[in-house]
């Protein structure tokens, strides 16, 4: 079997990944003109680490990352919400993983490699033609405007991101993402380690958010630290997210006046800002769940198929749980539309839930809730939401998402 990817982002990379460990033949096809280590941070779940550690990349990944010990939501004020353990400190057998979004993709660009696993950059998926005996597909020259390269597998799996060629073939009325009119600032700077130096902080809800964490070791006393900033700007029912808004290069003194709203106790948040050589800015987007995924030989994977809100930290965790999905499906189906639908059938109902709910806020949403309760804050958190109300709004999340703490051979 030769299985074809479009797309060589973390999910396209991760799928490679699996189905080499299973003995199926794979191809990436990617439509930059080089894996290179650029972006910003991203927090990658236990249950998506447990699978890169059946690949034997733990040891590569305490290299480029950090494991997340603890995460504490505070408000936009900096009054503490919620305080839990992360990963391995919370009984997970696996940790959780901050990094930085570039190293993680050359991480698993270059164990690809090393595996004899082949990526081709600077071609773009354009077309597909499926008969019964396969799927041939078409990459455009995304770098001089050369003829392209056409190949032919017996499936194709497009996992190339939230403008997916691929998902428009099958949907070419979808139009463009959905926007909640939230603008995203991102961007990292060497900063001296906060806390214990593998602490996670979230300030403020989903209208008006902080999040902070580090994604590299520490390092003469100083290690990279990740910040977002999310801040509603728009009213996303009159005003669509500007066409060049998607990761384009935005100036410190736009973002600092909205940095300034939040309050980490013990970080000097407008400091790091203006220490980061680099911001770059996002629409807070996603798509409606899909009805499909598969047509024949050919299915979405990753942000082709469920983009979602980054709340929750689930983007690219959900990624790596499709790539073992579907090669496990590839695996032991005895065709490959066969496996198709199979993966279909277990991830997209799982995935269409996450979006559903990240649109309210996912685990952050306590802050939401505690600060529509007490606006002007609180002497005794206790008084405004219990404990065991927190806990439900946290813990519930977790568990619909897949990432509570679970037995090592419990299903994910």
């Amino acid at each position: 079997m030769r299985v074809l990817i479009a797309g060589g982002g973390i999910g396209g990379l991760a799928t490679a990944l699996m189905l080499h460990a299973r003995g199926i033949a794979a191809e990436v096809f990617e439509s930059a003109p080089a894996i290179r280590d650029v972006g910003v941070g991203i927090n990658v779940l236990p249950h998506a680490i447990r699978e890169m550690e059946a690949l034997g990349l733990l040891p590569a990944l305490d290299a480029v990352g950090v494991r997340t010990r603890t995460l504490t939501y505070f408000t936009r004020a900096g009054q503490e919400v919620w305080h839990e353990p992360r990963g391995v400190d919370a009984g997970h057998e696996v940790p959780q993983f901050s990094i930085h979004r570039g190293r993680l993709q050359r991480l698993l660009h270059d164990a690809l490699a090393a595996r004899g696993g082949a990526v081709r950059t600077g071609l773009r998926l354009a077309a597909f033609q499926q008969d019964e005996g396969g799927v041939t597909a078409h990459f455009a020259d995304n770098r001089d405007g050369g003829a392209g390269v056409t190949a032919r597998g017996d499936a194709l799996i497009c996992a190339d991101g939230i403008h997916s060629a691929g998902r428009r073939a099958f949907y070419p009325d979808e139009g463009a993402p959905s926007w909640n009119g939230v603008s995203m600032w991102r961007g990292a700077a060497p900063w001296s380690p906060w806390r214990d130096g593998a602490s996670m902080a979230i300030g403020g809800g989903l209208g008006g958010k902080l999040v902070l964490y580090p994604i590299a070791p520490a390092e003469d006393g100083q290690q990279l630290m990740n910040w977002v900033v999310n801040v509603r700007t728009h009213d996303p029912a009159i005003s669509p997210p500007p066409p060049d808004t998607w990761s384009r290069r935005a100036p410190r003194a736009l973002v600092i006046p909205h940095a300034a709203r939040f309050c980490i106790p013990g970080f000097d948040v407008t400091g790091l800002v203006r220490a980061t050589a680099e911001i770059f800015e996002y629409p807070m987007a996603d798509r409606d769940p899909l009805p499909r995924w598969t047509f024949g030989r050919v299915t979405l994977l990753g942000d082709a198929a469920h983009p979602m809100y980054p709340v929750g930290s689930n983007g690219a965790s959900q990624a790596m749980l499709d790539a073992r999905c579907l090669a496990d499906a590839l695996l032991h189906a005895e065709h490959p539309r066969a496996a198709l639908w199979a993966y279909e059938k277990e991830r997209l109902p799982r995935t269409a839930a996450i979006v559903r709910q990240n649109r309210k806020g996912g685990p952050e949403g306590v802050i939401d809730e505690v600060e529509r309760r007490a606006p002007a804050g609180f002497a005794d958190i206790e008084t405004v939401m219990t404990r065991a109300e927190r806990a439900r709004l946290v813990g519930g999340y977790a568990a619909m998402a897949g990432f509570a703490r679970v037995r090592r051979d419990s299903p994910t």
